[in-house]
């Protein structure tokens, strides 16, 4: 089986001057605190949020755009950053369409388990459960550095 390791990319300020480049990509986005580390059940992290865009027409940019302005109604999402500034980092699906060969919906809920895995509970502002991905037969790990979280 091969593995695939996932770092993420450099974090960006949740501002509206970074999220408008990021119109028309397609690809996972995740959305973390400045300081506050959140209390899991296994360890801490400042993860809030994992995402997806599913095409160009709904991409990172309009989602990220929707949490921003409240629009999509994450009352969680808000809440944090009246009290802090947030963060958000994202991976171009276009990048994992070499090794990852099933939709998008299904490398998200591939992130979400795998954070539940290793942090115990759903991250705490995500209001979904990822589906069970983790038990079809992949033939590739995915190595996610949730240390970047930290």
């Amino acid at each position: 089986m091969q593995t695939i390791k996932i770092n993420f990319d450099t974090a960006r300020q949740f501002e509206m001057s970074n999220i408008k480049p990021l119109s028309g990509i397609v690809g996972l986005y995740f959305i973390f605190t400045s300081k506050i580390l959140i209390q899991y059940p296994f360890m801490k992290s400042r993860l809030l949020y994992i995402g997806m865009s599913e095409k160009k027409t709904n991409s990172i940019g309009s989602r990220l755009t929707g949490h921003f302005d409240g629009k999509s109604k994450n009352v969680g999402l808000q809440n944090y950053r009246k009290i802090e500034p947030l963060f958000f980092t994202y991976i171009n699906f276009e990048m994992l369409k070499s090794f990852w060969n099933l939709r998008i919906e299904d490398l998200e809920s591939y992130f979400i388990l795998n954070f539940v895995e290793k942090f115990g509970v759903y991250p705490i502002c995500n209001n979904k459960t990822g589906f069970e991905v983790l038990k079809t037969d992949l033939d590739i790990d995915i190595a996610i550095d949730w240390n970047y979280f930290d």
